[in-house]
Order: C-alpha cells, then sequence, then structure tokens
C-alpha cells in the first residue's frame, strides 16, 4: 500500500498530534506515514508525545529567527524526511507565500471554529472561543482547510458542528470542540488528502506513459 509521508507542525501541547498518533495506531489513516514532528518552541509537550510514538522529531525555535531563517531550515528538515503532506497541529507561526506554493494543496490546518466565524489573524487558542462566547453563538465547531496565503482561507474540507452550553468557560468549550470534531474532523481529512496526493500522482504517471 501506496502511504503519504507527512510531517506535523507544532507549538504547544500537541493533542491534536496525538490525536493523529492514536487514529494511526488503530489503522485508520492506512495512507498517511507520519514521518517528522516540528515544533516552533523547543519546550512543547507535543515533542514529548512524538518521541514516546517513535516519531523523528525537532524543535526550530522561532523566536529571534528571520521568517526566510526559519522556512529554510524547516524546508531542509522536510526534505531530509521526503516530506509530502504537512499537517499544521496547533502551529503559531504563519508560513510565507512561497513556502506554501511549495506544498501547494499538500498543507492541512484544524482551525476550532466553523470558518468563516472567528477565524484569520488573531483568532487561534482560547481566543476563539472567548470570541464565540462573547458574541453569544449557540452552535459552534471545528474547520479542517487547506492552507493558502490567507489566515485560515484556503479550501474547506469538512467542519463539525458543536453545540455551545449554558454556562461554558472557554476553556470547557475548548475541550468539547477538540473531543467532538478537531479529533475526528483532522485524521479523516488526513487520510482523505493522502489518498488525494496518490491518486493524482498515479494520473500523471499515466498520462506520462
Amino acid at each position: 500500500m501506496f502511504t503519504i509521508p507527512t510531517a506535523v507542525l507544532v507549538s504547544g501541547g500537541g493533542t491534536n498530534l496525538q490525536a493523529l498518533i492514536d487514529r494511526a495506531s488503530e489503522g485508520k489513516m492506512p495512507h498517511v506515514a507520519l514521518k517528522l514532528v516540528v515544533s516552533s518552541n523547543e519546550n512543547a509537550y507535543a515533542l514529548r508525545r512524538a518521541e514516546n510514538a517513535g516519531i523523528p522529531h525537532a524543535a526550530i525555535p522561532r523566536k529571534g529567527m528571520t521568517q526566510e531563517a526559519f522556512e529554510e531550515k524547516l524546508i531542509s528538515l522536510l526534505e531530509e524526511n521526503g516530506i509530502r503532506m504537512i499537517v499544521l497541529a496547533g502551529f503559531m507561526s504563519i508560513l510565507s507565500a512561497d513556502f506554501i506554493r511549495r506544498y501547494e494543496n499538500a498543507i492541512l490546518n484544524v482551525h476550532p471554529s466553523l470558518i468563516p466565524a472567528f477565524c484569520g489573524r488573531g483568532f487561534y487558542g482560547l481566543r476563539v472561543h472567548e470570541a464565540a462566547l462573547k458574541r453569544g453563538v449557540r452552535v459552534t465547531g471545528a474547520t479542517v482547510h487547506l492552507v493558502n496565503e490567507i489566515p485560515d482561507g484556503g479550501p474547506i474540507l469538512a467542519q463539525k458542528a458543536v453545540e455551545v452550553l449554558p454556562g461554558d468557560t472557554p476553556e470547557e468549550l475548548q475541550q468539547r470542540v477538540m473531543r467532538e470534531a478537531e479529533w475526528v474532523l483532522l485524521p479523516q481529512c488526513c487520510e482523505n488528502t493522502a489518498v488525494r496526493i496518490i491518486e493524482s500522482a498515479a494520473d500523471r504517471s499515466k498520462k506520462g506513459m
């Protein structure tokens, strides 16, 4: 079976990374090969999760480094490991348009709202849930989308709604959205995207015969 070498980019605790690791161990992402975890934060717990799962991992501290230098090191790591698909799972750095074009239609991001609500620059982590509660919405959720040069602006792959309960705190809502939506959608979309990449490569191969 063909698999797509995949890198997961992280910055924090790595709960979405753990969801991918768990689904892979259950055989639910047969076409996804988790080959690399890269963190922009050398103290991220996500690196421990990668180590526990036996996945090669590295930290490229973003602080004090130019965008160009950071992406140069990142690209070097990705190429060394033959990466063909990238998953942004709580990754707190914005990638340049040049980087995105290099991996066009092969970078996925999970966002903790139903895009286009509560998305774009400045909306990440608890900020998203704080904004949802402040606005008084009754339904929120998560979105997995392809990444383009516009923050949270790429084509949507999947969305799942999650109910907002009376008295929810941002932390409680965050946990429910992760459990009921993010951890469900992200593995599914990774598997579907890996299959698409494999099929596209097969089609190109046939046309080149």
